[in-house]
């Protein structure tokens, strides 16, 4: 099954330009900044495996060996770069991988609200304990729904626009459909179990680390670990976001994704192929293109 992808190309130039979704959501999610994008650069929006309209269909198996190198290979067989490949916190994880793994595909990276490990370990303190992910897994097996709920209200904490924010991603969440249980599982043992420290100075490809000042989730520390240890990065920190920034301080976003698209793109690279690719124009609505309840 083809992975679904929403398409905005409201001046069908410019650059290409893919945005990954975090755990539990769906490409939805990015609807309002792609398409204040969409004026500048070629915008896609993927919904990964088991997520949003890529979910397992009605007599397929659902997938056995759900891993992130898994996610990354369903990415690199459906679109044939060079892209600029912009991650969301587990987004950012798949961008990161890609992007090490496939280097010829991703010209430009963005990572945002994301980090190259989401637990504490011995000498990594900028991350969440074990423990609370292990909560959230365990709790998915009792009421799947309002474990996502809850994750949703931990990412906005402390943001100033917690209450607007968490209550457009609650209307949007679920206008997708529901996440499959497998990719909702899988996803949470990849940000308990990814570890990609190491790789960061294998990375090659310029790089805007962009995280929000009040993220209860990612840590400045962790951003600013991420942007110092890829050679070719720059840290963008919007102070009083949390972890959508996108979301919640979008004029600040915008603002910041532009100044580093804009550098040295004076050669934009050619549009990607997308291979069977289940496409879409997002329908007008916030934060879900189809179906918003």
């Amino acid at each position: 099954m083809s992975l679904h992808v929403d398409r905005y190309e409201t001046a069908g130039s410019g650059a290409p330009l893919l945005l990954i979704h975090g755990w539990g959501m769906h490409g939805g999610m990015w609807e309002d900044a792609a398409k204040k994008l969409a004026q500048h650069y070629r915008v896609m929006a993927v919904d990964l495996p088991g997520h949003g309209l890529s979910r397992t269909m009605k007599g397929e198996e659902p997938v056995s060996a759900f891993s992130l190198d898994f996610i990354v290979d369903r990415l690199s067989d459906q679109f044939d770069g060079p892209l600029t490949v912009c991650g969301w916190s587990l987004g950012g994880q798949v961008a990161l991988r890609w992007a090490l793994r496939h280097p010829q595909q991703v010209e430009r990276l963005v990572l945002v609200a994301s980090t190259p490990c989401f637990v504490r370990l011995d000498g990594w303190e900028h991350a969440l304990s074990v423990e609370i992910l292990e909560e959230f897994a365990a709790n998915l097996q009792q009421d799947y729904a309002q474990t996502l709920r809850r994750f949703l209200s931990l990412q906005m904490r402390g943001s100033e626009q917690e209450r607007a924010v968490l209550a457009l991603l609650r209307e949007s969440l679920f206008s997708r459909g529901t996440p499959d249980l497998y990719a909702l599982e899988a996803g949470l043992d990849i940000l308990r179990d990814s570890d990609q420290r190491g790789a960061l100075p294998e990375v090659t490809q310029p790089t805007l680390v962009l995280a929000g000042g009040r993220d209860t989730l990612i840590p400045r520390q962790a951003a600013q670990y991420l942007a110092g240890q890829i050679p070719d990065a720059r840290l963008a920190m919007i102070e009083g976001a949390a972890h959508a920034p996108f979301l919640s301080h979008p004029d600040a976003f915008m603002e910041r994704v532009l100044e580093f698209m804009h550098d040295g793109n004076s050669n934009p690279p050619r549009s990607p192929l997308v291979r069977g690719e289940a496409t879409s124009s997002p329908d007008k609505g916030r934060l879900g293109g189809v179906g918003v309840a």
